[in-house]
């Protein structure tokens, strides 16, 4: 009996033994499960906030003071006062005193490596491209010109599998070369719906009744369609047949003349009421097109800073671009009349209250992916636009735009966190977006000390490459 009794009590012990081992696993658990939660959370503390309202707002409200923004995953969560805002237990804290947060921003005319090495570019190439549009503080990119498994690439982004801004996508060109008849246009506008493209990309080269059933049947699918305006087009026809936007202002020109002579706002004026009216967006791409049509200073363009992330052999090319002096869109001796022109008619369209998205067409002649931006803004501020409509058309303006997509563009509750933390007021200087103090991008943040650091890694395989 006493045997039997030792025994049971020795049991006991080991059972007590084993569940207090499971009780403190659990307990362990859970307190790994609540620290999680708990650190999902991330707050910019005691930040200017620049909201970037849908509605243009008086000047006292487009600055919200010493405020306190909630992130988990890749929502905003809330915004108030630093004062009143409670701070999760746990959160990452990012101190934003003195600083301003305000929405990433957007290249709405971008471009985006194909995944496999081509042409003698490094195999890396891709992922340096993405990383640099982050580094210029772009966390939204509408690549215009897709290819190959591109598609996937915007999965592996969206799923974080692959490092990089949110990408819409317009699928393979629609030009003279891949569009044959009507109804193979037509067709092929049913398969870049069916295939999950974002939209239609369109280039020179097609004829009217080509434009036509690509423009017919991309409403009837419900898919955008933008880019260039075909010669035998015409800009009217583009913007009545409903291109979402109007890229690079060459269409105006052509219908205006605009390459060799000097225009007035008058001789401007029935495209931009037209243009109003039918309510379609320009995105400008001015800094590039200076450097196309021979308008830009060849001296300071391969003096940028910013050429050290890109690969020589990229470099060649832009470079015999510049030794040429010829191009489809080259205008040579009259180039600064036709810069003069785009600079006029971009002012007319912002006046007359056309919608401009921020856009450079980058990677392309010293466009480079990001830090691009620095050189689009100013031309944007010569042509007239006002510092807060600047970031209006690179934040709120392409959340309309891609509303049925997502929530992004403003700081509120709500959105999508793609944020830019700056170290000055953007509504008195400009210059401070171009060095940001840290890049927020789907709730992941990448302080100035992380872009220091991939940008320097970037710079070190450049001249790596030079020497090989």
């Amino acid at each position: 009996m006493l045997l039997k009794t030792l025994l049971f009590r020795l049991g006991c012990c080991v059972l007590l033994a084993l569940l207090s081992v499971s009780f403190a696993a659990k307990s362990k658990q859970t307190e790994q499960a609540e620290s999680s939660v708990k650190q999902s959370y991330i707050v910019f503390d005691k930040v200017h906030v620049l909201p970037m309202h849908p509605e243009k707002v008086t000047p006292d409200k487009r600055v919200l003071r010493n405020q306190r923004v909630l992130i988990k995953d890749d929502r905003i969560i809330a915004v108030g006062s630093a004062a009143e805002l409670a701070l999760p237990a746990g959160a990452t804290v990012i101190d934003g005193a003195g600083r301003y947060l305000l929405p990433g921003l957007a290249e709405m005319h971008g471009h985006v490596p194909p995944l496999a090495d081509f042409s003698g570019v490094p195999a890396r190439y891709l992922d340096d491209v993405l990383t640099l549009y982050l580094a210029g503080g772009v966390t939204t990119v509408r690549g215009m010109l897709g290819h190959d498994r591109q598609l996937q690439l915007k999965e592996d982004i969206a799923s974080g599998e692959r490092l990089g801004p949110t990408l819409y996508l317009a699928g393979p060109s629609f030009n003279q070369h891949t569009v044959t008849s009507a109804e193979q246009a037509r067709q092929r506008v049913r398969e870049h719906k069916q295939q999950g493209w974002d939209l239609l990309k369109i280039h020179p080269g097609l004829s009217l009744e080509h434009y036509q059933a690509i423009a017919a049947e991309a409403n009837k699918q419900n898919i955008d369609f933008a880019g260039h305006v075909p010669e035998a087009v015409g800009i009217e026809q583009a913007i009545v047949l409903g291109s979402r936007t109007i890229d690079h202002l060459d269409g105006y020109m052509a219908a205006l003349g605009g390459f060799d002579k000097a225009l007035s706002a008058e001789d401007m004026a029935p495209l931009v009421a037209l243009t109003k009216q039918h309510n379609v967006a320009v995105v400008p791409t001015e800094a590039l097109w200076q450097t196309i049509i021979g308008a830009a200073d060849a001296a300071k363009l391969q003096a940028y800073d910013e050429l050290k992330y890109m690969p020589a052999r990229v470099i060649a090319g832009w470079q015999r671009y510049l030794q040429a002096g010829s191009g489809a869109y080259y205008t040579g001796e009259t180039a600064a009349i036709h810069a003069q022109n785009r600079k006029l008619l971009l002012g007319e369209l912002y006046r007359a209250g056309v919608t401009i998205l921020l856009g450079t067409d980058a990677p392309q002649l010293f466009s480079v992916p990001g830090l691009s931006i620095r050189r689009e803004i100013p031309k944007m501020a010569e042509a007239g636009i006002s510092n807060y409509d600047i970031l209006r058309s690179g934040t709120v303006l392409v959340g309309e735009y891609f509303a049925a997509e997502d929530q992004f563009g403003q700081v509120k509750a709500g959105q999508r966190a793609d944020l830019l933390l700056v170290d000055g007021n953007p509504l008195d200087d400009l210059s401070v977006l171009y060095q940001p103090a840290g890049v927020m991008v789907r709730g992941q943040w990448l302080g100035r000390d992380k872009l220091d650091a991939m940008l320097a890694d970037i710079a070190k395989a450049r001249l790596a490459e030079s020497k090989e």
